[in-house]
């Protein structure tokens, strides 16, 4: 009985060892992957200060991942889009917004009531914009004064103070990005004054004979509205990549089934490309991701060779205010941090002309109004799968509808003038 008593005690002692061992390899596998994803953001604090989603943030993400069909018919593949402008604010853009407020709530950098800044094309301002107000705060937009400007009336009409600059290079002050930062901090200076003001009253140093003096009734009503300035820096902040990482490509999997072979998207903060890539090929090595790269960025030489560089670089061709594509939102000329995430195993140029085609090809044979960016995104699809062959699964992201894009992209007057008139009727637009 002894004897039986001691087995079974040393079989217990052995089972223990083993799960110990189990949990401390497991322990030592997590610390090893975290410590590969220096990105992901650790989360302590104050659970209380977590931002939990509801009313319209509710609505964003979980877009239907669709089939393009003419596309996939013409190529043997199966193409399929995801419907990112079913998003309340309209666009892809909605993910990076929300994920980027909640994060900095989380953190304290901005508070509710403070004004969320940005320097934007459009879409991202446009999300800001949207969803900032469920938050309880402000925005506060600086945008190129050559964007379609439908987007400055979108932006005005949510609410958003718009601030319309020169286009010019991002090592320029007062290149839009620039001046939003700078819009930041003015803010932030601007309250911690109004809070100053606020002690100094309460102590009652400026008050006389219980009434404020004239001069300072404008601080006590900025105090009530100003509660300091945050950039969003879309480019930089990577909580526009894990946004993607988390939501996005999470979804693509999950609606895909795992059985895509490849994705494909164009880069403008580089935060789809980067998070979605990334989180596929943790799924799947297997899978390919590729970037399609409009005329005037550099990110397909950087891509494919290493280099920085566009032939619109060149000396003496770089114009003032150059136009380089009718596309809008992206396309670069540096490596942001969000860019710096992609996994990718190759790029394709794709161009103006390409981009038209196709947005006219897919409102003529799908009935899908997508706009610029999108378009481009198929152009890159339809490149891939050529590349592979028929019998392959590529997803892309139909980021915004064409209704940002009536004063320039579907207007064919501006077209004319560019000589981007669309004359195809089938897919022989797109060169190999």
């Amino acid at each position: 009985m002894a004897a039986a008593n001691a087995r079974s005690a040393a079989a217990a002692a052995a089972a223990a060892v083993a799960a110990l061992s189990v949990a401390l390899v497991s322990y030592q596998l997590l610390l090893s992957r975290s410590a590969k994803r220096p990105w992901r953001r650790p989360r302590g604090g104050n659970p209380r200060n977590r931002t939990k989603r509801k009313g319209l943030v509710e609505a964003i993400g979980n877009t239907p991942l669709i089939r393009i069909n003419s596309l996939s018919d013409a190529t043997g593949c199966e193409i399929l889009g995801k419907a990112e402008f079913l998003n309340p604010g309209g666009s892809v853009k909605d993910r990076v917004a929300a994920k980027i407020i909640e994060e900095a709530l989380e953190t304290g950098e901005l508070e509710r009531g403070g004004v969320v800044t940005e320097g934007s094309a459009g879409s991202t301002a446009i999300s800001l914009a949207t969803v900032a107000p469920a938050y309880g705060c402000k925005c506060h937009v600086v945008i190129p004064d050559d964007v379609a400007v439908e987007k400055s009336q979108i932006l005005e009409a949510l609410g958003a103070t718009v601030e319309r600059v020169r286009p010019v290079s991002i090592t320029h002050k007062d290149h839009y990005v620039n001046v939003a930062r700078r819009r930041a901090l003015e803010a932030t200076e601007l309250a911690a004054k109004q809070r100053e003001a606020n002690k100094t009253e309460a102590n009652g140093s400026v008050h006389m004979n219980g009434h404020t003096p004239q001069g300072e009734q404008g601080n006590a009503i900025s105090s009530a509205d100003c509660r300091g300035g945050f950039f969003a820096d879309q480019f930089e902040n990577l909580a526009n990549f894990r946004a993607h990482y988390e939501g996005t490509g999470p979804e693509i999997w999950e609606q895909s089934q795992g059985s895509l072979h490849a994705f494909v998207a164009a880069a403008g903060t580089g935060g789809t490309v980067a998070g979605v890539s990334q989180f596929l090929k943790e799924k799947n090595s297997k899978i390919k991701c590729f970037l399609i790269d409009p005329p005037g960025s550099g990110l397909f030489n950087k891509v494919t060779r290493g280099v920085m560089y566009t032939k619109e670089e060149a000396e003496g061709r770089r114009l003032k205010n150059p136009f380089d594509t009718v596309t809008e939102g992206i396309g670069i000329n540096r490596v942001t941090k969000n860019f710096m995430m992609a996994e990718l195993d190759g790029a394709y140029r794709g161009t103006d002309k390409e981009a038209v085609e196709m947005s006219r090809f897919l409102l003529r044979n799908d009935g899908l109004f997508v706009g610029s960016s999108s378009a481009m995104n198929c152009v890159g699809a339809v490149r891939v799968a050529r590349a592979l062959g028929p019998g392959h699964t590529i997803v892309t992201i139909l980021c915004d509808s064409g209704v940002r894009h009536l004063s320039k992209f579907f207007n064919d007057q501006y077209l004319a003038d560019h000589g981007l008139t669309p004359t195809a009727t089938s897919l022989e637009f797109i060169h190999p």
